[in-house]
């Protein structure tokens, strides 16, 4: 069928899942682009910093889990108004984190502890919170992009979707810097952090289950289910809810650990990029608050195109007769090969800034193409009430890793800027981004090598 005959409006649906995905980056991001100035205020060592973003990560790893869980009971809507509507509280409450951290030492003071530093302790409440309204996006966003497309158009979707990610870290470094300057810095994390309540309206008011959506045409509503025809579900509804599937059953399936494994290994590296390239800019480059603006915003750039692009690539393949799964594991065995041009930042970055800045882009930009890929195995296998379950399982283990990475990373960056020798700390770590992708697709692909759908749940 023609796509004018069948109908559009699932991209209607997209394009909330993409600004949602935005507004989600814009939050975490704050922290990142102000961490120099705050660090230099609060007198923070990247041990300080490194605790303050595992906070966050330790948090969103242990929700992921539950936010699964959870948005396969309530349903996608009501689970994803709950946790933007928290997420976005987070996002405000670091414009009061000393207060917070305050009531924290006073707290500890009064039990005859020892506490952490009043600003570290209330930087990591106000992430714990973000990271657990944070930890409903994703998976919630896959369950609706599985309810709503069909397996041929469900990576290019969250390719779009997930491109959110990139235009909140390009929006953040041209807004954020501009807000603190202005009207100082906690007014950046009260202004970006209420922009997610504008968003719980057009979702409340366009979103709906498919069988439900009155602006659904039946031919769209039939092409949406074309592809799940031979193991259809039946349809859920507010007074049947579906049959609660146990975490052990999930972690059965080799289709399940090959997620989490992928997961593990590669989501820690969008993460360090993330909360640490400011720092890197700064400590190698002494680059500063308004300098490095367009770095980051061209580098952010070069992301969204992988992120739509790496969604479109397995189709390539599907065209010439591969199912859904296995072309997607030959694009990201192609994809898996371009962050190795990270290892050469640190030795041509005598360069300049623009080398490394250029190289990473290129690196997560592979990552945005393996993220869309990776999320959208799981549809590929498993039935659609069971999505959400399993990439909140498989992304608490991408919060794990990410918690190791950035420990690990503000150890080696304390260690080797106390030897005069930070550049070291980053050329560990970049040697790590470069080749994690190939260890975790040999991974993926030595206990799944073919495509198996999973039938019994």
């Amino acid at each position: 069928m023609s796509q004018q005959s069948v109908g559009k409006y699932r991209w209607t649906i997209c394009a909330l899942l993409f600004f949602a995905t935005t507004v989600n980056y814009l939050d975490r991001q704050v922290l990142s682009l102000l961490a120099p100035d705050l660090s230099k205020e609060f007198g923070w060592t990247n041990t300080d910093y490194a605790n303050i973003t595992a906070a966050f990560q330790f948090v969103y790893a242990i929700s992921m889990l539950f936010a699964g869980r959870l948005i396969d009971k309530i349903g996608t809507k009501k689970a994803y108004l709950l946790a933007i509507a928290v997420w976005s509280l987070g996002a405000i409450m670091h414009a009061y984190s000393i207060a917070v951290g305050q009531g924290v030492a006073n707290a500890f003071a009064a039990l005859g502890l020892a506490a952490v530093p009043v600003s570290v302790a209330g930087f990591m409440i106000s992430r714990a919170v973000l990271a657990f309204g944070e930890a409903g996006n994703f998976p919630a966003a896959i369950k609706a992009t599985a309810e709503y497309f069909p397996k041929q158009e469900r990576s290019f979707a969250t390719g779009i979707f997930n491109s959110g990610a990139n235009i909140g870290a390009i929006l953040a470094p041209l807004t954020v810097p501009w807000i603190a300057a202005t009207w100082g810095w906690e007014t950046a994390f009260i202004v970006i952090g209420a922009i997610g309540f504008i968003w719980m309206i057009f979702w409340n008011m366009f979103y709906e289950k498919p069988e439900k959506q009155k602006y659904l045409s039946a031919a769209e509503l039939a092409y949406i289910n074309s592809s799940d025809t031979q193991h259809a579900e039946p349809v859920a509804t507010e007074d049947t809810p579906g049959k609660k599937i146990s975490w052990m059953k999930l972690l059965s399936y080799k289709q399940t650990w090959a997620f989490v494994i992928g997961k593990f290994m590669t989501d820690g590296i969008w993460w360090f990029f993330l909360f640490w390239l400011p720092k890197y800019l700064e400590a190698q480059y002494q680059m500063h608050k308004t300098d490095i603006v367009i770095p980051l915003a061209v580098l952010y750039s070069m992301t969204m195109i992988g992120s739509i692009g790496g969604g479109w690539f397995p189709s390539y393949f599907m065209k010439r007769g591969y199912s859904a799964y296995d072309g997607r594991m030959r694009a990201m065995l192609v994809i898996a090969l371009f962050p190795l041009v990270v290892l050469l930042a640190q030795p041509l970055g005598y360069l300049g800034p623009w080398i490394p800045v250029l190289l990473i882009g290129v690196g997560t930009s592979a990552h945005q193409a393996w993220s869309a890929n990776i999320f959208t195995t799981v549809s590929d296998m498993f039935p659609k009430k069971s999505v959400a379950s399993i990439v909140g399982i498989g992304g608490m283990a991408g919060g794990i890793g990410g918690v190791l990475v950035s420990k690990i990373g503000g150890w080696l960056f304390d260690y080797y800027g106390s030897l005069g020798h930070i550049q070291t700390g980053y050329t560990i770590m970049f040697t790590f981004c470069a080749v994690a992708y190939l260890l975790a697709w040999s991974m993926m692909k030595f206990l799944v090598p073919t495509h198996k759908e999973i039938t019994d749940l």
